[in-house]
């Protein structure tokens, strides 16, 4: 009986491991579409742009089917948590706050962060220097928490769903700055019509306690089998040379960093 008992129980866990492990044959991608050169929209609704074009190079190095599925900032990871998609790609950076709710891949890009002004504005970037200053961030970022942790109590903290929001508001002179990864504001700013207007201001900020480990691919915990696949998939892209191929579409530097 208990020979035959345990026969059961093993075959169970056999069957119950089987069940779990997933064979990945697509993989959905969330991605903002609003975060370029990462990503962008076009008019059509399709979208563009370096993250774009790494979780479809991803994909063919793990030989599965691509699917871009478009995701505002706000509701991205718990859309991931609900299953709307399998991985996020999106310029997230890898903090310990977020390793709570999500796995994350190895690296894949490493950009500075940097705040951006009208030419000639005088800014102190201390807690006094910033006092009453409106300084727009991106809602839920690694940005907005570094102006709270630092400068909450003086700064005013304008917040946006997106960029794109922010730059209008900079333009129009209803903010004095902006806080974000400097890629994003080079694009964003410095290379529009009127971009000459404009500088980057104040300190190059990296520090991991805010800013993480660089940008990773975020994942479900329990999907440890993609998460690793992931991360192989990143470093043949790297090894193979096409990880700077698609890199010097979209930057005149190196993104990945040591």
């Amino acid at each position: 009986m208990k020979k035959w008992l345990l026969a059961i129980a093993i075959t169970a866990t056999t069957i119950s491991g089987l069940a779990q492990a997933k064979q990945w044959t697509v993989v959905r991608f969330g991605i903002e579409g609003a975060y370029p050169p990462f990503s962008w929209t076009e008019a059509d609704g399709s979208l563009k742009g370096f993250d774009v074009d790494m979780a479809l190079a991803l994909c063919q190095e793990m030989q599965v089917e691509c699917k871009i599925v478009p995701q505002d900032w706000d509701g991205i990871i718990p859309s991931l948590l609900a299953r709307k998609y399998d991985a996020i790609i999106a310029a997230m950076s890898i903090t310990e706050e977020r390793k709570k709710k999500v796995a994350f891949t190895n690296k894949y890009a490493l950009i500075p962060n940097k705040f951006i002004a009208k030419k000639g504005t005088n800014l102190t970037f201390t807690p006094e220097g910033l006092k009453g200053v409106k300084i727009g961030v991106q809602r839920a970022t690694t940005h907005d928490k570094y102006l709270t942790d630092n400068y909450g109590d003086s700064v005013e903290i304008v917040r946006y769903g997106s960029f794109d929001d922010a730059y209008l508001d900079l333009k129009s002179g209803r903010i004095v700055a902006v806080l974000g990864d400097a890629s994003a504001l080079e694009e964003g700013v410095l290379k529009k019509p009127g971009g000459e207007e404009y500088e980057f201001v104040g300190p190059s900020l990296t520090d991991p306690k805010w800013f993480g480990d660089g940008f990773g691919i975020a994942t479900r915990k329990q999907d440890k089998e993609l998460t690793e696949k992931l991360n192989v998939a990143i470093q043949s892209l790297r090894d193979k040379g096409k990880y700077k191929e698609i890199q010097d579409k979209f930057f005149a530097y190196d993104v990945y960093g040591n």
